[in-house]
């Protein structure tokens, strides 16, 4: 399982359980996107896996961001460094 979610008083709750690669990239920001898409909340809190992804890990959370933004929804990160929430351009929690 890459990812499990939760959501509480409109707001989607995403733990993404380890860093991707490659091969499941896709799939997890698929899987996001099909969240966010089904539930429109009013917000998405996306829980990562280290501090400093990796390069595809950071892909899919771009690509939720973007998404996310283009709803008008905000996006924030729990467990990404400061210099990773920069690069996104997103909140922590």
């Amino acid at each position: 399982m890459l990812i499990s979610h939760t959501l509480r008083h409109h707001v989607l709750h995403v733990t993404l359980h380890r860093d991707l690669d490659v091969t499941n990239r896709a799939a997890a920001a698929l899987q996001v996107q099909a969240l966010v898409q089904a539930h429109r909340p009013t917000r998405v809190v996306l829980a990562v896996p280290s501090a400093d992804p990796t390069p595809a890990t950071l892909s899919a959370l771009a690509r939720a961001h973007r998404m996310c933004t283009s709803l008008g929804i905000p996006l924030a990160l729990t467990g990404a460094s400061t210099r990773t929430r920069r690069l996104l351009d997103v909140t922590g929690e």
